[in-house]
Formats: C-alpha cells, sequence, structure tokens
C-alpha cells in the first residue's frame, strides 16, 4: 500500500457493503465530495464502527485507489449525537447533508461548503435558535455556494436598486415597484429583503447570531420552497419526513 493522505470532511452517507464493509460519501475540505471505502467498519470491535456514521466530522486517513479511497484511520472531533436524540432535529440535519450531496463536486475543493454545513449543524442543536430558520439561511446560503443565488440588490428586470417590493421566482430575484405592477410576484417587505441580503452578504461567523419575526420567516420559507422547487431536480427524503412532522 502507497503512502495515506489527510483530508478534513464529515460523512454524508453511509451504506452497508457485503457482510462488514461500509461504502461512504465524504465531504471534505480540500477535495470535495469523494467516495470512501472503509473496511470491517460494521465489525463490533472495529475502529471505524462509529466514525463512519454519517454527521461524524473530523479528519479521514485515508489510502487513495484509481477510483475511490479505503479508509485507514478516523479521528472524529464531533460525531454530532444531539442530533439523532429528536427525529425532527434528526430530519433537518439529514436534509443538510442531504442538499450539500446534491450540490458538492467530486474532487474539487469544498472548504466553504464544508464549513457551512459545520456551522449550520452546529447551530440546529442550539435550542436559541429556530430549526425553521437555520434551514433557509443554510438553503440560501448554499444557493450562493453553488452560484444559483438570485439577485436580491437590484431588478431583474430594469436593473434599478430602489424601491425593490416583490420577488420573481420565474425571473430569479427582485423587481422594483415599477416592474411588479408588469410581472407577478411575492410581495416582500424590507426586513424580509434585508434579511435575505444578509445572508448571502455577512461572513459565516456573523451567519447565525440573528432572530426574525415569523411574518419575514413565513415570507422567507415561501419564497425559498418556489425558488428551490424551480431550480432544483431531486427529491430530498429528508425533507418529504420532515414536512410530514412540521
Amino acid at each position: 500500500m502507497g503512502q495515506t493522505i489527510l483530508l478534513n470532511g464529515m460523512v454524508l452517507s453511509a451504506m452497508p457493503i457485503g457482510d462488514y464493509d461500509k461504502r461512504l460519501v465524504v465531504l471534505t475540505k480540500e477535495r470535495g465530495k469523494i467516495t470512501v471505502f472503509a473496511r470491517g467498519a460494521r465489525r463490533p470491535n472495529s475502529s471505524l464502527l462509529a466514525a463512519t456514521n454519517p454527521f461524524a466530522f473530523g479528519e479521514f486517513e485515508l489510502f487513495e485507489g484509481k477510483t475511490a479511497y479505503n479508509a485507514c484511520k478516523i479521528s472524529v472531533k464531533n460525531y454530532f449525537r444531539e442530533l439523532t436524540a429528536d427525529i425532527e432535529m434528526a430530519s433537518y440535519g439529514f436534509y443538510f447533508l442531504e442538499l450539500a450531496d446534491y450540490y458538492a463536486v467530486e474532487n474539487v475543493e469544498a472548504k466553504d461548503m464544508c464549513n457551512l454545513l459545520y456551522a449550520s449543524l452546529r447551530a440546529l442543536t442550539k435550542p436559541v435558535f429556530q430549526d425553521r430558520l437555520v434551514r433557509r439561511i443554510y438553503e440560501l446560503r448554499m444557493l450562493v455556494l453553488a452560484g444559483e443565488y438570485p439577485n436580491l440588490f437590484g431588478c431583474v428586470s430594469c436593473g434599478s436598486k430602489e424601491g425593490l417590493s416583490a420577488f420573481s421566482v420565474k425571473r430569479g430575484g427582485m423587481l422594483c415597484s415599477a416592474c411588479s405592477a408588469l410581472f407577478s410576484g411575492i410581495p416582500v417587505d424590507g426586513s424580509t429583503l434585508y434579511t435575505m441580503q444578509y445572508i448571502v452578504s455577512s461572513p459565516l461567523e456573523r451567519l447565525y447570531c440573528f432572530q426574525v419575526t415569523e411574518k419575514v420567516l413565513v415570507c422567507l420559507e415561501q419564497i425559498l420552497n418556489e425558488y428551490m422547487h424551480r431550480y432544483i431536480d431531486r427529491d430530498f427524503h429528508s425533507l418529504e419526513l420532515l414536512e410530514l412532522l412540521l
């Protein structure tokens, strides 16, 4: 066996292979989404047993093969066990993993995405934050990293930066008062617009440090529900379960 490499990341999903092995999908800061085989990880005495579950975040010592990686050692820094104690919280967490899996690219650096995922899962475990708001912050910020976020700083029709008052899902962004009279859109007040602008532009360390009113949150939910339904071509199983619970 050749030289091993060290990558930092989180297990997005794990699938049993054969009698004792696991196939992992791991989001890494250095190489994006990768496939990792963990030999013997399902044996009761395996050192990889707990480290090969979803949400496990840490350092992965891997041997690089031709088409995948093989796990030699995993040093876990956070298991996020709090997420599995509550079915609703777990559903949010698994949805975050699924969305990261959807947008992550194989073997392309994903430091920002990995940091966003970690920070968002941490926010889920904090009672001070509304899970509904954490979800919408995570979704909108993930759209930013994927380069698919809407235009929130100017009218998508005429370019005006003044009087932005409606969101057009079809046109992918805000409309000014004049253009919103010509094209259909979701009415957006100043507080909701500021919230969305803050989410897409603030540093990660300041992303989870605010609350919003129920009115703003409901508007944010409507916008992101319709926007993501239009631009994402996948059904998320964890999201289906979450919607049944809410």
